[in-house]
């Protein structure tokens, strides 16, 4: 199962955010600002927020298993589609497909493992998929990146394309079946997502995740654009090296499952926040050893905060809305990206990176304040 999951997060993930290390390609060829094309990172993660409701739907007539199945086989065909668009608005429409196919996999790799899992087995497992998705993730923009300085960025998407398929083979074979009777009509129920929105807890696990994946993405989706003009004037291939800095999210994210049992979700989130401020704080130095560190920081610190809430949120929801509440986080999660991030980027063309690291700190500044009523909370009822 460690090593399916693993497998589905490279072959779905790999595929969402390759577009992302060629973002400055697309710019020239097609006469875009950054912001217009980010669109194209915006559409794939819309589309996914979309689409997450419905995969939890269909998993109810058909198991979670087999949408999964479904949705890394056919992320991997949209994603050597999207090489071929001819233009922009096919490009869009492409992308916005991926990611209503995709949202077939993290909205349903949770409920799953907490199906054949149970207690801290589960959180753990839940954990290692999100070091998947940074695994993925990283690959996908590290192939794109010096392919498309090399070659352009449609052999560079067909590269990532191949990468996926292999993963996609992979997950196809390891992945164990269903254990158990699915819930019979509970989930299909609008009650439950009626639950899930009511939960406090809940609730601020989907507002804690617009605002640190806006964040997150906002970050990689403009600072190639940094490193390739003034004063660092890097090559587009050794621009893209930045992607790195995701193995740093494998790390944390891993760390965040022993975290979870030892201090809590409250303060195992909170120190993946401060460490993206932190990150974003030395970001704003003008030198490329800091934007490094700046970049492993923010970097770690973001996957820290997000695999701790992916896991609380499977451990909170009760049984019978476990894939509401995930629907809804995911689609908190994925709007954060196509919606904020894209604001961000409108700073970013306005205002620059001071501008943009501006309005970053303060969506961070508010997580904060969540994770602390969350502590108090905590507190009251100790």
């Amino acid at each position: 199962m460690m090593a399916a999951l693993v497998a589905a997060g490279v072959a779905s993930f790999a595929q969402l955010y390759a577009i992302q290390g060629v973002l400055p390609g697309i710019a020239r060829e097609l006469s875009l600002s950054a912001s217009t094309a980010a669109l194209s990172v915006s559409a794939a993660t819309a589309g996914l927020a979309v689409g997450v409701l419905l995969w939890a739907a269909i998993a109810d007539r058909i198991g979670r298993l087999p949408c999964m199945r479904i949705a890394v086989a056919g992320t991997v065909v949209l994603g050597l589609a999207t090489a071929l668009a001819p233009g922009l608005e096919v490009l869009l429409g492409l992308r916005l497909l991926t990611g209503l196919v995709v949202g077939g996999v993290p909205v349903l790799a949770v409920a799953y493992v907490y199906e054949q899992l149970a207690g801290a087995r589960a959180a753990v497992a839940a954990t290692v998929y999100i070091s998947g998705t940074t695994v993925g993730g990283a690959l996908g923009r590290l192939v794109a990146g010096p392919l498309g300085a090399w070659f352009g960025w449609r052999s560079a998407l067909l590269g990532v394309g191949l990468v996926s398929l292999a993963a996609a083979a992979l997950f196809l074979w390891l992945a164990p079946r269903e254990r158990g009777p699915r819930p019979a009509g509970a989930e299909r129920s609008p009650g439950r997502i009626r639950q899930a929105l009511q939960a406090a807890p809940l609730v601020m696990l989907y507002v804690q995740a617009f605002l640190v994946t806006g964040s997150f993405v906002a970050v990689f989706n403009f600072l190639t654009f940094r490193l390739e003009a003034a004063p660092f004037f890097l090559p587009a291939a050794l621009a893209s090296l930045v992607f790195l800095a995701y193995f740093a999210g494998t790390v944390s994210s891993r760390l965040a499952g022993r975290w979870l049992s030892r201090r809590g979700f409250a303060w195992t989130s909170l120190y993946g926040v401060l460490a993206m401020i932190a990150g974003l704080a030395i970001l704003l130095i003008d030198r490329l050893p800091a934007i490094i560190v700046g970049l492993l920081l923010f970097t770690a610190g973001n996957f820290m905060s997000h695999a701790a809430a992916v896991a609380t949120v499977g451990a909170r929801a009760g049984a019978g809305f476990r894939g509401q509440a995930s629907a809804l986080y995911n689609i908190a999660f994925y709007l954060g990206s196509s919606v904020l991030g894209w604001l961000l980027g409108l700073a970013f063309d306005g205002a620059g990176w001071l501008g943009m690291t501006c309005g970053i700190a303060g969506a961070l500044l508010v997580v904060v304040v969540l994770n602390v009523v969350g502590l108090r909370r905590a507190a009251g009822r100790a």
